[in-house]
Parts: structure tokens; sequence; C-alpha cells
């Protein structure tokens, strides 16, 4: 028998110890490892799909797009910094709503990332077998096709998360360096071949200009693909549970991420255009591959190619380490059926998890593939991007709140922005929502996601507010901070008894 206790419109079961020394994490990131994960995470962003914001908004569009976009995940990154180390919990977002705006909050916010986290890597696969199947073709004449090598991406990748945390941030550290330093070597090569008058020269529509090609409309429009640039970088409190200092680290990973993305970003859009024309790379889906391909010719490109697959890997696996540890957090308070939640008994890693992204995601990129020809990528961003502005805009009203409901919390970092850095990126997230809704081509994509999000809180309504447990994010957020500390006080401290509401004697523990 386990106590039941009702708080508002959800219900909390008592679960025993067996219950979370099956879904057990395993401490191992520094702040290095913590930085690697952020920026690898992105540094795909760099590589493909910021340059189908060109062709909704030319050169000027997308650049103008991008400062305000940078502007945004300085208030978000700041603000996690802030309430990471604060509510130091795997669930990060969810964890973050959960405690500012009850369960209904928290669920909004968790299940917005869980699309975005499924879907980026999808976007991030069918941009890597575009380059792997130009590189390969280039230089052994091997052509595979793209579901093949989905299908391989997701197979090494989700066996390379399952097999531990060790493995996963040493992977990421040394994928974002060498992803780092091929971008390192096409600004040093880019900078002499840069020719300024290749950033305008998208034929101007009626009423644009040469900078402005498609009008002030092209700046909204461009908002999605410039999100591209530093999408996924809030992820890094997904691996509070994991680090050994989360307190510490994981503020300092996140701020020194989004720097490093501020730098590479900026130079991609500049350089990367600058070499080959706005006109010539608007919908590629290489990019950066065609940028060596004009500097240095198509076979010595071809082998640099082949290292800038590097930048796409990197985001691809550590994306998929962002996917596993939110369905785990969700599942494991309940808000998705418990047994996702469940981890490998040696290894600690979600595997459960791990493999339900894999195949939804395989699934999409069929799916996208067979419906739009040739800008599936761009449609898949579009989708990514959906999940990912409700995320930051309930993320920032969480912090706004926190700030006010919960202000004796310890809080180790405190966001030189405040709430007005919040409240400002939280207006540009709601922007770009409506921007998505300006490209009709996208429009069936975005519409499907949306499906996707109300099922979501159809499930939670019907069925999974009644299964909830006192997880360290819903711990900490009953006892208003007093519990809830995985990293000082372990997991299960506290039983439903000790929290507010009368408890009665019913049920059983959920499986």
């Amino acid at each position: 028998m386990s106590t039941e206790r009702k708080v508002g419109s959800v219900t909390y079961r008592d679960v025993d110890q067996q219950y979370f020394e099956q879904r057990g994490l395993k401490r191992h990131a520094g702040v290095w490892m913590l930085w690697a994960l952020g920026v690898a995470a992105v540094i795909s962003g760099d590589f493909s799909g910021w340059n189908f914001g060109l062709d909704v908004g030319g050169f000027g569009g997308l650049f103008i797009a991008t400062i305000v976009i940078t502007i945004m995940y300085i208030g978000l990154c700041y603000s996690i910094a802030e309430m990471s180390p604060a509510l130091p919990h795997t669930g990060g977002a969810y964890s973050f709503s959960r405690s500012a705006m009850g369960p209904w909050g928290g669920f909004i916010t968790g299940l917005a990332e869980n699309i975005e986290y499924v879907v980026t890597p999808v976007v991030v696969v069918y941009f890597a077998s575009i380059y792997a199947q130009s590189v390969f073709n280039d230089l052994f004449g091997l052509e595979l096709g793209l579901p093949w090598w989905w299908l391989i991406f997701y197979a090494v990748f989700v066996g390379l998360n399952i097999i531990g945390i060790e493995a996963t941030m040493r992977f990421s550290v040394a994928i974002c360096l060498i992803s780092l330093a091929v971008l390192a070597v096409f600004f040093v090569l880019a900078i002499p071949n840069f020719d300024a008058a290749n950033l305008t020269n998208i034929t101007a529509e009626a009423g644009g200009t040469s900078f402005l090609p498609f009008g002030i409309g092209g700046i909204f429009a461009a908002l999605p693909f410039a999100i591209w640039f530093y999408l996924a970088i809030e992820e890094l409190p997904l691996a509070a549970e994991e680090s050994m200092d989360p307190k510490r680290d994981v503020p300092r990973g996140t701020m020194w991420g989004l720097w490093t993305l501020v730098i590479t970003g900026m130079g991609v859009l500049f350089l990367n255009t600058g070499v080959n024309g706005a006109e010539e790379i608007r919908v590629s889906g290489e990019p950066l591959l065609d940028g060596f391909r004009a500097i240095l010719g198509t076979e010595s490109a071809a082998i640099l190619g082949l290292f800038a697959l590097t930048g796409l890997i990197a985001s691809f696996h550590t994306i998929i380490y962002a996917y596993g540890r939110n369905i785990y957090s969700l599942s494991r308070a309940g808000y998705f059926p418990h047994w996702m939640s469940i981890t490998h008994g040696k290894r600690k890693t979600p595997w459960v998890a791990l493999l339900l992204g894999a195949i939804v995601g395989y699934a999409l990129a069929f799916l996208l593939d067979s419906q739009y020809e040739g800008t599936a990528g761009a449609a898949l961003l579009s989708m990514a991007v959906f999940g990912a502005v409700i995320s930051y805009f309930m993320q920032m009203l969480a912090f706004i709140r926190l700030r006010s409901k919960m202000p004796n919390i310890e809080r180790p970092y405190r966001s030189p922005v405040g709430v007005a850095g919040a409240a400002v990126a939280g207006v540009i997230a709601l922007v770009a929502l409506i921007a998505l809704f300006l490209n009709d081509a996208y429009l069936p994509g975005v519409y499907g996601v949306a499906i996707w999000f109300v099922l979501g809180l159809l499930y939670f309504g019907l069925s999974g507010r009644n299964k909830l447990v006192l997880s360290p994010e819903e711990e900490f957020a009953l006892t208003r901070g007093e519990h809830g500390h995985p990293e000082a006080e372990g997991y299960g401290t506290t039983k439903v008894a000790e929290t507010t509401g009368e408890a009665s004697t019913t049920g059983s523990p959920p499986a």
C-alpha cells in the first residue's frame, strides 16, 4: 500500500527506495565537460540550417534577426544560470516552471522542451546525412540513400549515450573541439576570399532593397532560422544530477558556451555568406561544405567536409543526451508513463527514453522527407523551434515568478540582467512563435507538432496528473525548496504525508 495525496488537480503517491534505484544516474561532468556539452549541442547550427534564413529574409533580414535572437538568448541564459543552481534537478526547464507555476505549468514547459529535443536531432541527422552522402560520394563513390544514413547515425549515437555518462561527456569534449577547429580553419581560409558584395546578391522583390530584399517582413520570417545559431544551449540544466558541482559548474558552462556560440555564429553568417553568396547558399543543405568547395575546389573540400561532418555529429550526439534526460525526468515524476524512466542497472543511463526518442525521430525524418522534397530540413527546423520558443517563454515567466514566490531560496548565482532581461527574452520568444506562422510552406509541420502538444496535454489531464511521485523536482516544489536537493540529500527523503493537504492510504506504487 502507498500513501496517496491529492494536491489541487493532481495526485501524488509515495514510492519505495527501489523506485529511485531503478532510475539512478551517475555524477561525472565538470565545468569544461558542461561547456562542451552546450557548445556541441548547438554547433551544427553553424554548419547547416541557418542559411534558410537568407531565403526568407536576405542577409539583412537574417542579420537583424540574429541580433534580436542573440539578445533573447542572453536574457534566457542568464536567467537559466540563476535558476539551475538554485533548482539542481535533471528536469531543468520543467523543474523551474513546476516550482513557479505548479504541475500544469511544469508539464507545459517540459512537453514543449520534449518536442524541441526530440525533433532537433531529426533536423541535425537530416543535414548530417546530406553531408555524409555528399562527402562519401565524392571520396569513395558510395551512395547509401538518406534513410540508411539516418539509421546508422541513430544506432551509433544512441548506443554511445547508453554506454555511460563518462563516454558521453568525453566524446562531447572531443567532438566539440574538433568542430571548433573546423570552423577556425574555415574562418582563416575565408577571410582573404571574402567579398562583401556576396552578402547582398539576392534580387530584391518589389519594395525591397539589396540589404532587405524581402522587406521588413523578412526580419520576422528569419527569426526561427536565427534561433538555429543557439538552439539547445539551454539544455545544460538537464545535466544537473550528473554534474560533480551543479551549483558552480552549470552556470559557468552555460554562459561560457553562449559567448562561444555568439562568436562562431556571427563568423559563419558573415564569412560563409561572403565567400559563397547569399543567393548561392540560401537553400543549401551543406553551406559550410559549399564554402570549402568555393575556396579549395571539390576534391580538397571533400576531405575537409569529412571533418565538417563532425559539427553535425556533435549536436546530434549531445541532443540525444538532452531528449533522454527530458523524457527520463518527466517520466520519473509521473508526467509521462513511469516505465520510460528506467535506467540501465550498471551504466545508469536512461536507455528506454533514449530508444523511444530515436524511434519517434526516425519516423519523423521518414515522414517529412516524403512530404517536403529538398526542404525537409527547414520544415523540421520550424517544428523544433515551435517547441523551443514555448519553452523559452515559460522559463522566463518561471524566472520572474520564482523571484517573487521563492525569494529566500539559495541562489548561488544571480542574473545580472534580472527580471527585465527575462521579460525581454520572453517577449522575443513570443514574437518568434508568431513568426513561425509566416511561412506557409512549413505550416503543415508546425501544425503537426501543435497537435503533438495538444495530445500531450490531453494525456496529462486524463491520466498523468493522477500518477505523480515525489521526484526531486516535485519534492522541491512541494516543500518550497526545503527539500529536493539530490546532490546533498539523495532521493526519496520526503513522503507525501509530510507535504500540505490531507493524506489517504490507497492504491499501490506505480510500476
